[in-house]
C-alpha cells in the first residue's frame, strides 16, 4: 500500500481503505479461483494495482468520462482505475465468467459504485466509451478492430477518444500498422521499480 502513496499521496481516505482492502480481498480470491499467479499475488500492489495505474499517468479521466476494460480478468486495470477515478463510469468485460465472479465479489467489498463487470466478449459490447483500456489482452491490431464500434464520438478529455494499453516487451512490429497516430509511453518513466523497465503503454486515437 505504502507504494501506491508514494506514487499517489492525494488519495482520500475511502481511496486509501478501498487500496489497502485489496490485497487480503485478492489473496481469499485468489485460493478459490486463479486470477493472478500464485506466485504473484505477493507482488499484487506492483505487478497489479501500481501497473494499472500507469494508465492514469498517460491520461486523468475528466469526471463523467466512461470506460471500457476489455479482458479484465479479475479486475485490472479496471478496478484500481475505478478507486482512483471515483466521478468516472467503468465497464469491465471478460470472456471467462469466473474472473468476472472475482472482480464482482471485489468491488463489491470496498463498496465502488461506479463500476459494472460483465461476463461478456467485446465483441457483444454494444455501448460507447471515451476510452478502452487494457492490460495485454491481445494484439493491439484485433483490439483496434474490435473497440472502434465502441468509441463514442463526443470528446470531454485531453486526449482524443481512444484506446489506451498496457504491454509488454518488444512492440515495434504489432504498433506499425498505428505508427502514424499512436503514443507510446516508458512506465518506467512514471515508476522507479525494476519491474516497470520494459513496461509499456499504447494510446491510439480511435
Amino acid at each position: 500500500m505504502q507504494l501506491i502513496l508514494k506514487y499517489f499521496p492525494n488519495l482520500s481516505e475511502i481511496q486509501k481503505t478501498q487500496f489497502e482492502a485489496l490485497y487480503d480481498l485478492y489473496f481469499e480470491w485468489n485460493s478459490k479461483i486463479n486470477v493472478i499467479s500464485r506466485k504473484d499475488i505477493e507482488n499484487l500492489y506492483e505487478h497489479h494495482v501500481l501497473h494499472s495505474l500507469a494508465i492514469a499517468e498517460i491520461i486523468h479521466f475528466h469526471p463523467g468520462s466512461a470506460i471500457l476494460d476489455v479482458g479484465t480478468g479479475g479486475g485490472f486495470p479496471g478496478i484500481p482505475l475505478a478507486i482512483l477515478f471515483p466521478e468516472s463510469k467503468f465497464v469491465l468485460i471478460d470472456s471467462i465468467g469466473k474472473k468476472i465472479k472475482v472482480g464482482i465479489e471485489v468491488s463489491t467489498a470496498i463498496g465502488l459504485k461506479n463500476i459494472t463487470l460483465k461476463h461478456l466478449r467485446i465483441q457483444d459490447e454494444k455501448d460507447k466509451f471515451d476510452f478502452v483500456v487494457s492490460r495485454a489482452v491481445m494484439p493491439l491490431g484485433d483490439l483496434v478492430k474490435l473497440a472502434q464500434k465502441n468509441i463514442a464520438k463526443k470528446q470531454i478529455n485531453a486526449l482524443p477518444n481512444g484506446l489506451i494499453c498496457l504491454k509488454g516487451g518488444e512492440l515495434q512490429y504489432e504498433i506499425q500498422p498505428f505508427k502514424s497516430v499512436a503514443e507510446m509511453y516508458e512506465v518506467s518513466d512514471y515508476f522507479d521499480e525494476e519491474y516497470f523497465k520494459t513496461k509499456k503503454g499504447v494510446y491510439i486515437p480511435l
